[in-house]
């Protein structure tokens, strides 16, 4: 008499994986200060990396001297899921008046800043948005 063989089959998602080292970004390539002189959006972006807190705190144009966004912490990004350098970042602001997405990424040596306004004050004014190259 032959005993059957019970087999045990088990979804990707039910097989624990092997202990893998954690990839890290390096925020490096993207701390500095960024101007852009001729904005009517963003005219300066200071991006700092103080103890693995990165952070963005963007400068609009305002008249006569830029109003402070302040900063808040933002998201870096590597070019593969092995991590490595930065070479784009995300971050979030909420005003009174608005919320504003900001994207950023590495194009050579300039930094391609975007930026997408949602109005939230029921002032009518259309969402908006903005690309703008700077430089260090």
């Amino acid at each position: 008499m032959t005993t059957a063989t019970k087999l045990d089959f088990r979804a990707p998602s039910q097989v624990a994986p092997a202990a893998a080292p954690s990839a890290t970004v390096s925020p490096a390539p993207l701390v500095g200060t960024w101007t852009n002189k001729t904005s009517n959006n963003v005219v300066k972006a200071v991006i700092t990396d103080t103890g693995g807190k990165f952070e963005v705190n963007l400068y609009g144009a305002c008249s006569p001297t830029p109003c402070n966004w302040g900063a808040v912490g933002a998201m870096v990004y590597a070019a593969t899921v092995s991590g490595g350098a930065a070479v784009a970042f995300s971050a979030n602001y909420s005003f009174s008046f608005s919320t504003v997405i900001v994207v950023g990424h590495l194009a050579g040596a300039d930094l391609i800043l975007e930026t997408l306004t949602h109005f939230t004050d029921g002032s009518g004014r259309a969402d908006f948005y903005v690309s703008e190259t700077m430089t260090k």
